[in-house]
């Protein structure tokens, strides 16, 4: 790193730290709506309004940590709640 100051060099290793966090969760969001959305191709139904709610939670959680924005958030769970309900 270029800088010696001591507090860049702290605010380069949270950042760091962070946005490894931050790409965990998105993954961990991408992996929930494909899996659901996998249920609802394959018209097991059961197992699409099963996992809704565990998804919708995710969500939720996503849009609370400011991973995703809420209005993200709640396009999401439009969209899901309207295929699972077809």
């Amino acid at each position: 790193m270029a800088t010696r100051h001591a507090s860049a060099v702290k605010a380069h290793r949270q950042t760091l730290k962070r946005t490894e966090h931050n790409r965990e969760l998105r993954s961990k969001l991408r992996t929930g709506l494909k899996s659901i959305r996998a249920a609802i191709d394959a018209g097991d139904v059961a197992k699409a309004k099963a996992a809704l709610s565990a998804t919708f939670s995710l969500i939720d959680k996503m849009a609370g940590k400011g991973i995703i924005h809420h209005n993200a958030a709640g396009r999401y769970k439009s969209r899901l709640a309207k295929r699972t309900s077809k």
